[in-house]
């Protein structure tokens, strides 16, 4: 059975309500059968997360616009925004922005600071970093194991835009990439990171242009705007607090039952696999033994391979 067929397709989110909606009139001006709709103004309160006046932003439809448009109102270059994260202007992995925001969220934007040149003994195959990235080209350190390698560099912080590895410029990657690249480093050899960190705060609560604190604004809307990064921003119906609480946890249950399990499945991914003789019987085996991972097309290429160089050997 080929590949492709294993797969389900899933099926696309329902859009509540677009941006923008309505349709203009005919080139003869004839009537349409149903009326324009009013544009419905969104409009967005941010801050510098490092202290500033409270600025407004509106009419965006992705991470990008949005950048230019935080840019534009406290005149900065879009370049120097490493990420943002929602009602809070500390650095909280937990409150980065996404593809959705709260219509009632409050935006801080994180500026690139201090540049930091680091040297990094890869003592074990692992480094125990997790990498994501703002989705216009910065990759950043989402978070550090403790008691990994790079805990131990004092220097490293979660939040740091990596700029360079061993002088490859990375800026314009994808958080995959880098984190490919990482892992590809020879154990028991140096390795040389710049880093930018986000620039910090003096005062411990960010400046409001009322003097008061920007935190009196932040609210929970009970919608909230998806960014898209092809066509219109779309608002949908927030989800319930139970169900974002669960979608936070679910990563760091993924890192620790893969750091656990990961022999294990191994183990049974080549015993699934070493007396096949095509890639589409082996995912037929997989899904057999392992079909709950559900695991994509190309991974389960890139495991035969694996598995057909051991053979040949």
């Amino acid at each position: 059975m080929p590949l492709g067929l294993l797969r389900k397709k899933k099926p696309k989110s329902k859009e509540t309500s677009r941006l923008v909606e309505g349709e203009q009139a005919d080139a003869a001006g004839s009537s349409l059968p149903h009326p324009t709709v009013p544009t419905r103004r969104l409009v967005f309160h941010t801050q510098l997360a490092h202290g500033s006046a409270t600025g407004r932003v509106e009419d965006f439809s992705s991470i990008k616009e949005l950048y230019a448009k935080i840019a534009g109102v406290f005149e900065i270059s879009p370049s120097e925004i490493l990420y943002c994260t929602l009602n809070t202007p500390k650095v909280d992995m937990g409150k980065l922005l996404g593809t959705q925001i709260g219509l009632e969220d409050f935006i801080f934007a994180h500026v690139k600071g201090i540049k930091k040149e680091v040297n990094v003994y890869k003592s074990e195959d692992s480094l125990g970093l997790t990498i994501t990235d703002n989705g216009a080209g910065y990759a950043f350190i989402k978070r550090i194991k403790d008691g990994s390698v790079i805990d131990s560099v004092k220097t490293i912080c979660v939040g740091d835009h990596i700029e360079s590895i061993n002088g490859e410029n990375i800026v314009g990657w994808r958080h995959f990439d880098v984190a490919k690249k990482l892992k590809e480093l020879k154990k028991e050899e140096l390795f040389t990171l710049k880093l930018i960190e986000p620039k910090k705060a003096f005062e411990i609560e960010p400046r409001s242009k009322a003097g008061k604190s920007s935190t009196e604004k932040i609210g929970t809307g009970r919608e909230t705007l998806r960014l898209r990064s092809k066509g219109p921003a779309t608002v949908e119906e927030v989800p319930s607090e139970a169900k974002v609480k669960a979608i936070a946890k679910i990563p760091d249950i993924i890192e620790l039952y893969i750091d656990m399990q990961q022999l294990d499945i191994a183990t049974t991914m080549f015993e699934a696999g070493k007396d096949k003789g095509n890639p589409d019987e082996f995912a037929v085996a997989l899904d057999e033994t392992l079909g709950d991972f559900a695991f994509p097309d190309e991974f389960v290429f890139d495991v035969w391979g694996v598995i057909g160089d051991a053979k040949r050997e």
